[in-house]
Order: structure tokens, then sequence, then C-alpha cells
């Protein structure tokens, strides 16, 4: 079983949750939405994946509702980001194609791969059933923020996303069964995803398409 203090002592979770969140404050600067806006589409992408995974595995209470300092950081993310203003959000997220907020994207997914990971084996679910989980946590938050922003999810876009994801999820947990030091497996793991999603934007990789019938 992972060991749960692994999980305390590094807060890949935590993390994520905040550059989750800051990817959501961006997205909601890119659309121009008000203060309010941005508090609930950085919150809804810094804990959404995580909620989904714990309501998945039955966790009581959910991460954030028994301790709501993600939520707090989420908060914070969003309003400092507004806070900016216009010319130095566009600034930061160097350009119209707001690279800023794919790399980001990027870092909360890996993070959030591995920390979705190992709350699943945690919690004693099968070795596929954590992949699932930890590629759900991982991906689910931003699918919540395009939704609510009116965009087309990464996911639906040919991105290499979800595979990202998956990858570190399944080095992650191949790497645990090996009996490699949690640490390493969940640092390996990370970095499977986060270089393939890295590659995938450097490079223009997508996936194979169905060839539209419209």
């Amino acid at each position: 079983m992972f060991p749960v203090d692994f999980l305390r002592s590094i807060p890949f979770e935590s993390i994520g949750v905040a550059v989750f969140a800051l990817s959501g404050a961006l997205m909601a600067a890119r659309k121009g939405m008000d203060p309010f806006g941005f508090a609930l589409l950085a919150t809804l992408t810094g804990v959404g994946g995580g909620t989904i995974r714990d309501l998945l595995i039955g966790t009581r209470p959910v991460f954030w509702v028994g301790d709501p300092t993600d939520v707090l950081v989420c908060l914070i993310v969003a309003e400092l980001v507004f806070a900016l203003g216009p010319k130095r959000v566009a600034m930061m997220e160097g350009g119209r194609q707001g690279r800023v907020l794919l790399w980001a994207d990027a870092l909360g997914l890996a993070l959030f791969a591995v920390s979705g990971t190992g709350k699943a084996l945690a919690a004693g679910v099968p070795a596929l059933s954590a992949v699932a989980l930890g590629t759900t946590t991982a991906t689910f938050g931003g699918i919540i923020r395009d939704i609510f922003a009116g965009t087309t999810p990464l996911v639906l876009r040919q991105e290499i996303y979800v595979t990202a994801a998956a990858l570190g999820a399944s080095v992650m947990v191949a790497l645990q069964a090996m009996g490699l030091d949690p640490f390493l497996s969940a640092a390996l793991g990370f970095a499977a995803a986060f270089s393939l999603r890295a590659l995938a934007l450097l490079r223009g990789w997508s996936l194979p398409a169905f060839p539209r019938r419209d």
C-alpha cells in the first residue's frame, strides 16, 4: 500500500491546486470575467479533479471540505491575478496564444496525476483503478474550467492531454509495484507526464482524429 505519510510530507496536491487555480484565473482573464468569475473558475479548476477522485474513492470528507486551505489558496491566486490588471496578465501570458496558461495547465496535470494516483493507492484500490483515478484527478479540473469558460476542453482538441496524465499515473503505479521508493516512483511519474505534455506543446504533437462527416 502507498504510504499516506508520504503524501503529507510532499505536498504534490497542494502545489497542483495552486497551479491549476492559476490556469483557471488566467482563463477568467482571457474571458474578461469579474472578481467573482475569477474566484469561481480558479476554485473549480483547482479542486475539481480531486473532488471527483475523492467521491469515487468514497473519501469522507472530500479533501477541501475537511481542510478548506486549498479553497483559500484558489481564492488568493484568483484575486492576485485579477489585481495584476489586463496589461500585466497579457505580458505574463506571453501574447494572445496564452502560453503561460498552457504551461501552468501542464504542470498541474503532472502534479495531479501523481497526487491522485498516490491517494488512490493509499486507499487500497487496485493498480488499474489507481491509474484511472490519477488520470481523472489530473484532467477533470481542466475540463471543468474549459466548460465553464465556454471553451472546447483540451481533451476534445486532439491534444496529448489525457494520454500524458495516464502515462504518469501508469509509470508511478508500475514503479511502486516493483518496490521502488515512493518518492522516486512519484517523481518519475511526474517527469513522464510533464515531459510528454511538454513535448506535445513544443512540437505540436497531437493524436490522430477520425475523419469528420459533416
